[in-house]
């Protein structure tokens, strides 16, 4: 076979090799951008992992969430989280109330009628801080806490701003302690964790967790759009290392209906990470903006997508939904006719539809008849 002149020889060895390289190279962007399947693991060794790299772990709440309270539950009684974590914050307690929850948790008697204050005496309303799950998380702190040193003990920080309801008389009374719930633990967890120097495992609902708001279309209004996260992120530099928890995950990832119950997993790099945070919420079917100082929706055409991963670091999977069983009040409760009345009175003056305040009543009105 006659040779090729050296020029020409070296121009197709050039050419080779540069097909070569493109090929290579094209092979490890695939390889790097496709994203692979989350991997499960044991729940609390996950969670409690997190804490080795980061000060503030966020789980978040499902309110009125049976396996989620129960997990939550489950955690702080496993006997390494006490080594681990110095704090957690929870959304369900006043403020106002701090001392006592403080004196509770390590271990003084206190009257039932002060320390119920804790958890019904917050900014909601509605009848939600009352399911016993709460009051059940409280008593198994101070259980936990009850062996343990003083300097070993498990603190429960309050939260939810500590609103005075003796003084709320109008819509806009309660208003004003709504418009506190984002920027208020923000900065308890600044002073009484980060300045510290303490660790802090924070639960609160899917909401106060966004980086970036999904119903502003991922941009940013001042107040109307702050986190609790982003606001803390923000003003200290410490990024919280996020627990979303499961949301119709098997949509996304279908072998998830084969995990574990429970099960953590992160998702950067992952199918999870890399779906839209929007097929995470409740809150895909509608968008709004702001112009010229007036609310108007986002044509669907403009909608932003924003990988999860950008909103969160991990996710928590608890079981298929159609496991979830929902916590209930108790009999007992709805007995009460002064609790009743006191809560009707609350949802009216904080102006909550009249379906809230109904949907109690025909709750309590079917577990009275069993």
């Amino acid at each position: 076979m006659p040779q090729l002149p050296t020029r020409q020889r070296t121009s197709l060895e050039h050419l080779i090799v540069s097909v070569l390289l493109l090929a290579t190279t094209g092979a490890l962007m695939a390889r790097q951008v496709t994203p692979s399947p989350a991997i499960p693991v044991d729940a609390i060794t996950g969670i409690l992992g997190a804490f080795k790299t980061n000060s503030l772990v966020a789980i978040s709440d499902a309110h009125g969430n049976k396996q989620a309270q129960d997990f939550l539950i489950s955690l702080v009684r496993d006997r390494r989280f006490a080594e681990t974590v110095n704090d957690i914050v929870v959304e369900w307690g006043s403020a106002r109330y701090q001392d006592v929850i403080d004196r509770f948790v390590n271990g003084e008697n206190i009257p039932y009628e002060s320390l119920r204050r804790v958890w019904r005496d917050t900014t909601q309303a509605s009848a939600g801080g009352d399911l016993p799950d709460k009051e059940e998380f409280f008593r198994a702190v101070r259980a936990v806490n009850a062996p343990l040193p003083p300097a070993r003990r498990l603190r429960v920080l309050l939260g939810d701003p500590p609103i005075v309801w003796e003084n709320v008389r109008s819509k806009e009374d309660h208003r004003k302690w709504i418009e506190m719930r984002e920027w208020f633990p923000a900065a308890l967890i600044e002073t009484e964790v980060l300045a510290k120097q303490r660790r802090a495992l924070i639960t609160y609902g899917h909401g106060h967790y966004q980086r970036r708001n999904v119903e502003a279309n991922y941009e940013s209004y001042g107040r109307l759009t702050d986190s609790l996260v982003s606001l803390l992120e923000a003003a200290t530099g410490t990024k919280v290392f996020i627990v979303w928890r499961d949301a119709g995950l098997a949509d996304i990832q279908p072998n998830i209906a084969k995990w574990p119950t429970p099960s953590f997993a992160t998702v950067r790099g992952t199918v999870l990470g890399a779906a839209d945070f929007a097929r995470y919420t409740g809150m895909a079917n509608d968008r709004r903006s702001i112009r010229d100082g007036k609310v108007v929706p986002v044509p669907r055409n403009e909608w932003r997508q924003l990988a999860a991963e950008e909103q969160f670091e991990a996710v928590l999977y608890l079981g298929p939904p159609s496991s979830i069983v929902a916590s209930t009040w108790t009999r007992e409760l709805c007995a009460d006719d002064a609790y009743m009345k006191m809560r009707m009175e609350r949802m009216a003056l904080a102006g909550l539809p009249p379906s809230e305040a109904n949907a109690l009543k025909t709750q309590c009105a079917e577990l009275l008849r069993r």
